[in-house]
């Protein structure tokens, strides 16, 4: 199994525990290593990997929030 692909089923299940509602993330590391088979190493640097993903796309999403305006009328 290549890494790309590799990443990919880990990726998936952990996004499957999430939604299981698994919500301790050793409890997850340890279950995907014992499904998947691979080194626990492995999986919480994919887990760190869908992080980072995962905070950009929150970071390009959020981009596009309009700005709240902090003054108030007494400040002018």
């Amino acid at each position: 199994m290549n890494r790309t692909n590799q990443s990919t089923i880990i990726k998936e299940a952990i996004n499957s525990y999430l939604d299981k509602g698994v919500t301790d993330k050793q409890d997850i590391y340890t279950k995907v290593v014992d499904q998947l088979g691979v080194p626990r190493p492995t999986v919480r640097r994919v887990a760190r990997d869908l992080r980072t993903e995962l905070l950009q796309k929150i970071q390009i999403l959020q981009s596009d929030m309009p700005k709240v305006n902090t003054t108030s009328e007494e400040d002018e």
